[in-house]
């Protein structure tokens, strides 16, 4: 682990639609001084522009361009080299970014990303509203001879642009050579609004940088949509159309055999969780990751979160649910939502059904982030996500992952998800009903791919959080779960497994005895208390006109009785999960 950041949480979902194509979205957060805010912004013309970290080579030239449009096997022969990250570099360059940062010098310094140098110069500019002068022989190249638009697209890693005050050289080329980094002077800012790029002398590149970003040039596409005959056929769904077994007890072992179910500890197990001590979720197993502000009594909550199957369902309700449902796992371990990002993986947008997909995923989020005043920081979007399986185009299921921050004031106020012991009550808090849709219990179980999302109301959902985020600060309760894939029944017995306690339940007569225990209904949460804070709980509940349901109570052994039925114990479930997800 080069960067000494630890692994806090995460999330694994299966599908044949990633078979051919599978994604792999990475959310990460620092923690800054706000005094100390550096800007992406080019400013004072005669400033220089100084190029730091790792060689400029051939890797990822056209990648971004390669990336935003439709793959076909003929367009593979136009595959570009792929870069090789070096996360040791990688390290170095940002610790000597963060010395650079603790002095006054910087104007502005941005990463290299997409489209290398061109994208950074033109973005820094644009923002300034200034130009640029760029010099690429000065360029630290990893091969001899590169041509001009080479340099100028190259997609290498580990590089940052950086502009500095100008008579500050000498002192920023010191705290690179102190790290042994690449760093060059490669230009200064102007007062045009022009980028000139100049090799052996010639000026072989001269663009308007506003000419190249949002806002200013560049171009704004209005796709047409339309809405994919399937959606329609999935609303047809009713659950009377599904006749529920006999057994749910097999049912329920099934489940737990299931790899969006089972254990992940396979993958989680190749990360650091530790390094840099903190973590503090390790002892505290909550449906959030939390890492302590060293030096202050304050937390961050992490959650990544994306039930894309759900979003394949209706990607506007599919999409409020995962930014309600890393939401809500912030809350259920002690935090409060703070802000969001996204990566926002969809099809080909020419196609029209898939850009259906991608513009209700918008409105969903937007409409989330909204009722949950939680900004969207920044984000990134991810076109062309298909393959062609038998001469046909299949795109994955539109899968906008979710990352999402809280804040935990007083880090003492963590709340995990495991039973803490016998005798204590469970109650299930938020609104329960006749729903399996979209369910991992009927794709997989019953083989039933076209229904609906499950059931979620926006509203009710944030006067569940409002209802959960005060029973932690009154203390009213000891473990709280939210239900998730899976329904009622692996959420308690996921509170079961840490301390090996087993419960006793009692269904609801109003709800078929299926769909309470493995419906995937939004806005619910499992939460365990002492008897002596039920009176609490409820006048919480009543408060915010949140539903309750008196579950049962935690057992001394781990037996799992569900209305006076043996269904199997804690160790038993714990072994139908652990191999299943293990090469």
């Amino acid at each position: 682990n080069s960067f000494g950041v630890p692994v806090l949480s995460g999330e694994v979902f299966f599908d044949k639609s990633y078979d051919q194509n599978p994604l792999v979205n990475a959310f990460s957060a620092g923690i800054m001084n706000s005094d100390h805010l550096i800007s992406a912004k080019s400013s004072g013309p005669g400033n220089p522009v100084f190029i730091v970290g790792s060689s400029t080579g051939k890797d990822g030239i056209h990648g971004a361009a390669f990336a935003s449009k439709d793959i076909t096997e003929d367009s593979m022969d136009d595959l570009p080299a792929v870069q090789v990250g070096d996360p040791f570099q990688e390290k170095l360059l940002l610790e000597a970014s963060l010395e650079l940062a603790k002095t006054d010098i910087i104007v502005g310094m941005q990463d290299m990303g997409a489209a290398g140098i061109t994208c950074s110069t033109s973005e820094m500019s644009a923002a300034g509203d200034v130009g640029m002068d760029i010099d690429l022989d000065k360029v630290p190249t990893r091969q001899k001879g590169m041509k001009d638009w080479e340099i100028l697209l190259s997609e290498s890693q580990e590089r940052m642009l950086v502009v500095v005050q100008k008579g500050k050289e000498e002192q920023v080329k010191e705290i690179f050579d102190k790290w042994d980094l690449n760093c060059e002077q490669i230009g200064v800012v102007t007062e045009n609004d022009e980028l000139n790029f100049y090799q052996n002398g010639e000026l072989v590149a001269q663009v308007p940088p506003s000419s190249l970003v949002l806002g200013g040039g560049a171009p704004i596409y209005d796709r047409a949509y339309s809405e994919p005959a399937y959606f329609n056929t999935y609303k047809q769904f009713k659950i009377d159309s599904v006749k529920e077994p006999e057994n749910l007890k097999d049912v329920a072992k099934f489940l737990f055999q299931q790899p969006n179910i089972a254990s992940k500890r396979w993958v989680y197990e190749q990360y650091d969780s530790m390094v840099g001590t903190n973590n503090i979720s390790t002892n505290h197993p909550s449906d959030a990751g939390v890492a302590l502000v060293k030096g202050t009594s304050k937390g961050i909550a992490m959650s990544v979160d994306c039930n894309s199957r759900y979003v394949n369902a209706d990607p506007e309700t599919g999409t409020a649910i995962a930014v309600s449902e890393a939401a809500r796992n912030i809350v259920v371990s002690g935090g409060v939502p703070s802000a969001v990002t996204n990566c926002l993986n969809f099809g080909n947008p020419y196609h029209p059904e898939s850009y259906w997909q991608f513009v209700g995923a918008i409105k969903g989020m937007s409409k989330a982030c909204e009722q949950y005043s939680t900004p969207v920081t920044g984000g990134n979007v991810s076109f062309y996500n298909q393959s062609v399986i038998d001469g046909k185009e299949v795109p994955v299921f539109p899968t906008p992952t979710i990352g999402m921050i809280g804040i935990l004031d007083d880090v003492r106020n963590i709340m995990s998800l495991d039973f803490k012991s016998a005798g204590d009550e469970i109650f299930l808090i938020g609104k329960s009903v006749n729903d399996i849709s979209s369910s991992e219990y009927l794709v997989k179980y019953h083989g039933i791919e076209a229904s609906p999302a499950p059931y979620f109301n926006l509203e009710e959902e944030h006067q569940l959080h409002k209802c959960i985020v005060e029973m932690i600060t009154e203390r009213a309760i000891n473990a709280a779960h939210d239900c998730a894939d899976g329904g009622l029944f692996v959420s308690l017995v996921e509170m079961g497994m840490n301390g090996n306690y087993g419960c006793s339940i009692s269904t609801s007569k109003e709800i078929r005895k299926d769909a309470f225990l493995f419906g995937e209904s939004q806005g619910r949460v499992v939460v365990s208390l002492k008897r002596d804070n039920i009176d609490s709980l409820k006048s919480i509940c009543q408060n915010h006109q949140v539903p309750f349901y008196h579950l049962g109570q935690v057992r001394e052994n781990t037996e799992v009785v569900i209305d006076d039925e043996k269904f199997d114990n804690i160790e038993n479930y714990k072994n139908y999960s652990e191999n299943v997800i293990n090469p």
